[in-house]
C-alpha cells in the first residue's frame, strides 16, 4: 500500500506497465463524467489535499499496488488544485519544466524543507523501482461499483 509517507502531499508514482491502466482507457466519456463530478461535488470547491479554493479542480485517481499479488486497485478518485496535481505527477512535471513551482508547492503543503523533498522524492524513485520489477498488473476497478445502478 501506499499513503503512508506522513506528508499531506505526496508523489504518487505509477509503475511503467500501468501507465495506461486508468479510467479514461475504460470508461467511457459519459461515465468518466460521472466519477469525476462526484468528486468535485464532495470537494465542495476546495483541494482535497492542500485545502485551497480553486476554480479549476482536477479529478485524479488514487490507486494502491499489491506487489505480491500484482494487483493495481483503484482506492478513491478526489479533486485536487492543479498545483498539488503536478507534485503528484512530478514526473510529467518535471518533463514539462515546472519543477519547481511544484518544490514550493510540496515544501508548503507540507511543512517542508528543500532535503525533505529530495528525501521524499527519493523514497518514492526507490518505490516506482521496486513496482517496476513486477511483470503484469491486474486492475481491480472494484471501486466503481458505487456508481453502478442496482440492476446493473
Amino acid at each position: 500500500m501506499r499513503f503512508g509517507a506522513g506528508m499531506k502531499l505526496e508523489f504518487e508514482l505509477i509503475p511503467d506497465g500501468c501507465w495506461y491502466s486508468n479510467l479514461r482507457t475504460v470508461l467511457s466519456p459519459a461515465q468518466w463524467d460521472l466519477v469525476r463530478r462526484d468528486a468535485y461535488a464532495r470537494a465542495g470547491g476546495t483541494c482535497m489535499i492542500c485545502g485551497a479554493v480553486s476554480r479549476r479542480l482536477e479529478a485524479h485517481e488514487r490507486w494502491s499496488f499489491d506487489e505480491e499479488r500484482g494487483i493495481q486497485k483503484l482506492e478513491d478518485v478526489i479533486a485536487v488544485c492543479p498545483a498539488c496535481h503536478a507534485v503528484i505527477h512530478i514526473g510529467r512535471t518535471q518533463l514539462k519544466g515546472d519543477e519547481n513551482a511544484a518544490i514550493d508547492h510540496f515544501m508548503r503543503v507540507n511543512g517542508a524543507s528543500y532535503a525533505d523533498y529530495r528525501r521524499a522524492l527519493g523514497a518514492a524513485n526507490e518505490l516506482h523501482r521496486r513496482r517496476n520489477r513486477v511483470s503484469e498488473w491486474a486492475l481491480d476497478l472494484s471501486w466503481l461499483r458505487r456508481f453502478l445502478s442496482p440492476e446493473a
